[in-house]
C-alpha cells in the first residue's frame, strides 16, 4: 500500500496525467430481455445480464447506486445494483411501463404508463406510489427541468407535451406538438425544452416559461425518404451548444447549433437510431441501433462515429453511470 501512495505521490508531483476513470454503459434490449454492460473507456462489452421482460426505459441513480429498468412486460420498474447487476427490488409502475425520468435529487420517479395514460410517481425510498396523474393518450416522454419544479410527459396519440407542477402533480400547461411526441429534453439553462415528433418528423423547441413554441426544427436527408426521418431521443450538451437527435430508420443522428437550432450536420450511425446518452465527460455520446443490434459511439468534439459495438437484441435504451 505504501508503495502504490508512493507511486501515485510521484506521479502527480512529476506532472503524468493518471488514466482517465472509465465509466459503465448499460444498454436494455427489448427483445434479449436482458442488459449489456459496456467499458466506456476501451468501448468493450464487459457483460450480458437478464433484467426481464421487455425493457425499454433505462436510468441510473445520480449517485450511481441504483439502476431502474422499465420491465414493460412485467409491469414493473427492477432495481438492479449497478456493480453485482444483481436485482435488490422492485417499484410499482402501473401497467406497461416504457419510460421514466428520476427527479435530480434522485427521487422521485416519474414514468410513463402507456397502456393506462398514466404518469405514475413513486417514491424510491419508501417504494411507494406518491400520485397517478392523468396525461394525453399513450404517455411516453418524461423530462424534469434543471430547477426540478416542472415535469414534462408526452402522449403519443394526444399529440401534446404536457407541463406538469412537481410538487402538486398537477398539470398546468398543455402544449400541442407534431404527431406522435417520443422524447423530452430541456437543455442545462432550463431556456429551451425540446420535444421530438416521430411521424410528424420535427423537433418542437419550447420556451419553458411561457409554454410557448419558439421553433420546429425539420429534416432533410439526400437519399432518405422523408417518412423514413423519425425524430426520437434527444441530447443536449451542458453549455446548450450542441443539440443531438436521433432520427430512428433514417439511420443518422442530427447535430443541431443550441444557439441558432439550426441542423449542422447528419452522422451516419447504426439502424433504427433510437435513444442516446453522453459520458459525464461529454467526451462520447452512445446511440442504439435497434435493427443492428448494436450502439455506435460518436466522438462529441469531432463530430465523428468511432465505434459500432455489438450488444443484445433489439438495444432500446441506454444509460452511463455518474462515477
Amino acid at each position: 500500500m505504501k508503495a502504490a501512495t508512493a507511486i501515485l505521490t510521484s506521479a502527480l508531483c512529476l506532472g503524468f496525467a493518471l488514466p482517465a476513470a472509465a465509466n459503465r454503459v448499460f444498454v436494455s434490449n427489448e427483445k434479449g430481455n436482458d442488459v449489456t454492460v459496456l467499458d466506456s473507456e476501451t468501448l468493450e462489452v464487459i457483460g450480458t445480464y437478464p433484467v426481464g421482460a421487455r425493457p425499454r426505459g433505462i436510468t441510473i441513480s445520480p449517485d450511481g447506486k441504483e439502476l431502474y429498468v422499465c420491465a414493460s412486460d412485467d409491469d414493473l420498474v427492477r432495481v438492479f445494483n449497478p456493480e453485482t447487476m444483481e436485482e435488490m427490488h422492485t417499484l410499482p409502475s402501473g401497467p406497461d411501463p416504457e419510460l421514466f425520468v428520476l427527479h435530480h435529487s434522485g427521487n422521485p420517479l416519474y414514468i410513463a404508463n402507456e397502456d393506462d395514460n398514466l404518469v405514475t410517481v413513486v417514491d424510491t425510498q419508501t417504494h411507494k406510489v406518491l400520485a397517478e396523474i392523468p396525461v394525453g393518450v399513450e404517455p411516453e416522454g418524461m423530462g424534469v427541468s434543471p430547477d426540478g419544479k416542472v415535469v414534462i410527459n408526452t402522449s403519443e396519440t394526444t399529440n401534446m407535451a404536457h407541463f406538469i407542477d412537481s410538487e402538486s402533480f398537477e398539470i398546468f400547461a398543455n402544449v400541442l406538438v407534431d404527431s406522435r411526441p417520443r422524447f423530452a429534453q430541456f437543455n442545462d439553462a432550463g431556456t429551451k425544452l425540446y420535444v421530438s415528433s416521430e411521424i410528424g418528423g420535427t423537433v418542437s423547441v419550447i420556451d419553458p416559461a411561457t409554454q410557448a413554441i419558439t421553433r420546429k426544427i425539420s429534416f432533410q436527408i439526400p437519399g432518405v425518404l422523408p417518412e423514413a426521418i423519425q425524430p426520437v431521443g434527444v441530447r443536449v450538451t451542458g453549455d446548450g451548444s450542441k443539440v443531438f437527435v436521433a432520427l430512428g430508420p433514417a439511420n443518422r443522428v442530427a447535430v443541431i447549433d443550441g444557439e441558432t437550432d439550426e441542423v449542422q450536420d447528419y452522422l451516419l450511425v447504426g439502424q433504427r437510431v433510437w435513444q442516446m446518452a453522453f459520458t459525464p465527460d461529454e467526451k462520447y455520446l452512445f446511440t442504439t441501433n435497434g435493427n443492428s443490434n448494436d450502439v455506435s459511439v460518436i466522438d462529441v468534439a469531432t463530430l465523428k462515429v468511432v465505434k459500432s459495438v455489438p450488444v443484445g437484441q433489439q438495444p432500446w435504451g441506454v444509460v452511463v453511470a455518474p462515477n
